[in-house]
């Protein structure tokens, strides 16, 4: 079956898909922004099943119950601090989209929704990290795998539109 990407805008707390994917920061016992959110929606059972992971490193992903979420699991990946693209933080940010995607097929999942990684307090360039977030899902799904479809969940409708062409412009591609 061939997967579908799609965009919206809105609160990934509130989707009713097989994973999630948090934006963690390596301790994985919540934080700011959208890890702080998820870990207050999902409850103190996520922080207890999270303090078992010992922690994250960036790139990685991790897996838990999605607890009091209408999503079934969390996918936690630690993304890259921008530090001006000169150490690795295109391969990191690749990475964490990849193994991500790798967990949610590794546990038969089938929907995934994503944020935009590391563009918050991280400060990755939003264009670059839109590219490598759809390029590094449509080349993992050209193998396959139980995913059916990938949401990337934006907060701003800026950040929608930019996927939306992305998504658009990689299907005119190819």
């Amino acid at each position: 079956m061939i997967s579908q990407l799609q965009t919206l805008q809105g609160d990934i707390i509130s989707l009713d898909v097989d994973a999630i994917v948090n934006a963690a920061n390596s301790s994985l016992l919540g934080g700011g922004g959208v890890d702080g959110a998820i870990h207050r929606a999902a409850g103190p059972e996520l922080l207890a099943e999270c303090r078992m992971l010992n922690g994250c490193r960036t790139g990685e992903a991790k897996i838990t119950k999605g607890h009091r979420l209408k999503a079934k699991h969390i996918i936690h990946t630690v993304g890259p601090v921008w530090n001006g693209g000169r150490n690795g933080e295109a391969d990191k940010l690749r990475a964490c989209y990849t193994n991500s995607l790798r967990l949610a097929a590794e546990h038969g999942l089938q929907s995934i929704a994503f944020p935009c990684i590391s563009t918050g307090v991280y400060r990755f360039p939003a264009d670059q990290a839109a590219e490598i977030a759809v390029d590094a899902t449509q080349t993992f799904l050209e193998t396959p795998c139980s995913i059916q479809r990938v949401i990337f969940c934006c907060f701003s409708a800026a950040d929608r539109a930019r996927y939306e062409a992305l998504i658009d412009g990689k299907k005119m591609d190819g």
